[in-house]
């Protein structure tokens, strides 16, 4: 038996907590933290914790469409 293969969707820094627990509630993904090193401004080079829905890659890109949405819709108000 195979497992299948996860796929993560980092969390832009300053993503309103609503909308990562509406994702939770609406799709199959848990959150998790990642390391990832970042490359701009005064941060290059240091690793900073972020946070990702990880899910089956169908259900991340969803969840990419979804999130998407509703940040434009949030940047709007």
């Amino acid at each position: 038996m195979t497992d299948e293969e996860l796929f993560d969707l980092l969390v832009p820094p300053g993503v309103p907590r609503k909308m990562i627990y509406d994702v939770v509630e609406k799709y199959d993904v848990e959150v998790v933290r990642r390391a990832q090193k970042m490359t701009f401004a005064n941060m290059d080079g240091d690793a900073r914790e972020l946070l990702a829905f990880r899910g089956k890659r169908a259900v991340v890109e969803e969840v990419q469409t979804y999130l998407l949405a509703r940040l434009n819709e949030f940047v709007a108000e």
